[in-house]
């Protein structure tokens, strides 16, 4: 008998067999698997619903954990007054602006929340989030934090140019954005186990979502 050049594979507690291998097993098997097979496709149908939704908070968890990360960094990157430090912070700041932004962009088919959910004493840190990111970063120079011009100097001989820039940063990001993000892990962690639960009571079977130790970074912040 000849079974097809298909990945097998396994880890600590299962071993995986692609469906394409079953009409190769002996019988016994073959009826087990397609018994299993077509018992796993209905109970899908009754999670339809609920597994869209968790498909689009999967795309916010590392979204989330991204922005924890970024602001880790800029908490503790060192600043001194160069030209270099200026744009780390500068670059930090962009990439957490962005990143948060993303959460409450429909356009990107992610986002999982809304400014509603956001807590009152929170909506204008969050609101000024949004529109930096609005008037800045999705359309260069649009915002008093970042202001360019030209300036053009005549002598005798010659024409020089100038583009002065005025850049400001907020040095190791804000408090209240930790704030944030510890509101947003905790609204995706409820939102994910509200899930799991409506698919244990819907289906009959018990669903989990890995854990794991809480990283070093996050105590930086």
């Amino acid at each position: 008998m000849k079974i097809p050049a298909t990945k097998i594979w396994e880890d600590e507690k299962y071993v995986y067999i692609p469906e394409e291998i079953f009409e190769h097993l002996p019988s016994e098997f073959r009826e087990k698997f397609e018994a299993t097979k077509e018992l796993g496709k209905n109970v899908l149908r009754i999670a339809d619903a609920d597994l869209k939704h968790l498909i689009s908070l999967s795309k916010a968890i590392p979204t989330s954990m991204s922005l924890s990360y970024i602001y880790s960094r800029l908490r503790t990157a060192e600043f001194d007054l160069t030209m270099e430090a200026v744009l780390e912070q500068e670059m930090l700041t962009t990439a957490f602006i962005v990143t948060y932004s993303r959460l409450f962009t429909k356009a990107t088919g992610v986002r999982v929340f809304s400014r509603d959910v956001i807590p009152g004493h929170l909506k204008s840190v969050h609101d000024e989030i949004i529109d930096i990111r609005h008037r800045r970063y999705a359309h260069n120079g649009g915002h008093e934090t970042l202001e360019s011009g030209l300036e053009i100097f005549f002598s005798d001989s010659k024409f020089q140019v100038n583009t002065p820039l005025s850049l400001r940063v907020i040095i190791g990001g804000r408090d209240e954005w930790k704030e944030l993000i510890s509101f947003i892990d905790l609204h995706i962690y409820e939102a994910l186990y509200k899930i799991l639960g409506r698919l244990k009571k819907n289906t009959g079977y018990e669903w989990t979502y890995p854990t794991g130790p809480k990283p070093d970074w996050k105590d930086e912040n």
